[in-house]
């Protein structure tokens, strides 16, 4: 039987987790990266808008349906914890989405070689994600003031979302990961279908696919050291903060094919992302002192992102996607 012991201290969930618990929601994750894989898109192809719209559909029910296992299993508050981070971390994959968007169209990435490429960044994230938790939850378990480390940071990543201009771009050349790969690793500028590595004239060689990945991972590495601290400040619970990450990134493919050519519609987006990391950074350093319950987190991040969303499809209405501003 699933049991939750008595709030921590600081008021969070303290979750007593079987390991069979944690192996049937492994189980679930990859059995739900396989479906993607082997069943649903197993030949190169671009999905239709109708298609990305079922697929996101569905892939945010299943986050909010396992929400809703959380919360049979241990209750509302660590389904409280849950859903509270479910949403940082969905508000924050968007803006990953228009990153990974402008990376395809710097590589000029056939459309229905680029779901592949996603798929597989999306496998090394979520492994990325599952260290990231872990010791993010053993490093505050042990040492309380890096609370106030990450609340910091926090605060000076809002702070650099409402300083950016909308022209201020990711250069995929200036990235170092990328011109390492080019130094050492044998590589052509030819694609071959979906895969990551050929043979030309006898040799293997890296496809530009495989520079496309790369720049993928690196750049959720960035996103990962911001949702991962402003997740930790709505629960320290290694199951819920792992689990809300795992299954918001789950549903990033179709996401990004939904969203890719709609950046302009999305005009408060980053103000929206910067008021929640923002909310979430004072929230950590006040922790010692003033408590804000999970219910009203929850209730405050749902209405920023909300807001933002809902003012940026006021601004643009009538405007076709892509529309420079």
């Amino acid at each position: 039987m699933l049991v939750a012991s008595s709030s921590s201290a600081r008021h969070f969930v303290d979750l007593a987790v079987p390991w069979w618990a944690w192996v049937a929601t492994v189980g679930v994750i990859a059995a739900l990266l396989v479906l993607d894989i082997v069943v649903l898109h197993r030949e190169a192809h671009v999905p239709s808008l109708r298609r990305a719209v079922i697929e996101t559909a569905c892939w945010i029910a299943v986050g909010v349906g396992f929400g809703a296992v959380v919360a049979g299993g241990f209750g509302g508050g660590a389904a409280a914890e849950y859903y509270s981070g479910y949403l940082i971390e969905l508000a924050l994959s968007v803006d990953n989405v228009f990153v990974w968007a402008l990376i395809m169209s710097f590589f000029a990435v056939p459309r229905e070689f680029q779901h592949r490429v996603l798929f597989w960044g999306i496998f090394g994230a979520v492994l990325l994600r599952a260290v990231f938790v872990f010791a993010g939850v053993a490093l505050v378990q042990r040492l309380e003031w890096v609370l106030a480390l990450f609340g910091l940071f926090l605060l000076w990543t809002a702070w650099k979302l409402l300083r950016q201009d909308d022209d201020d771009e990711l250069d995929p050349e200036r990235n170092p990961f990328l011109r390492l790969v080019r130094r050492v690793v044998p590589s052509t500028t030819q694609y071959d279908g979906q895969r990551l590595w050929t043979r030309v004239g006898g040799r293997r060689l890296a496809t530009p696919l495989f520079a496309v990945l790369v720049l993928v991972e690196t750049t959720d590495v960035l996103f990962a050291v911001d949702s991962v601290p402003a997740v930790l400040g709505v629960s320290r619970e290694q199951f819920v903060v792992l689990t809300s990450n795992a299954f918001a990134i789950l549903g990033l493919r179709s996401l990004y094919f939904l969203l890719a050519d709609m950046r302009t519609r999305f005009a408060y987006l980053q103000q929206g992302l910067a008021v929640i990391l923002a909310f979430v950074g004072v929230k950590m350093l006040l922790d010692h002192w003033v408590h804000v319950s999970t219910p009203l987190s929850l209730g405050v991040i749902a209405v920023v992102l909300a807001a933002s969303v809902g003012f940026s499809v006021l601004r643009t209405r009538g405007e076709p996607a892509g529309t420079p501003r």
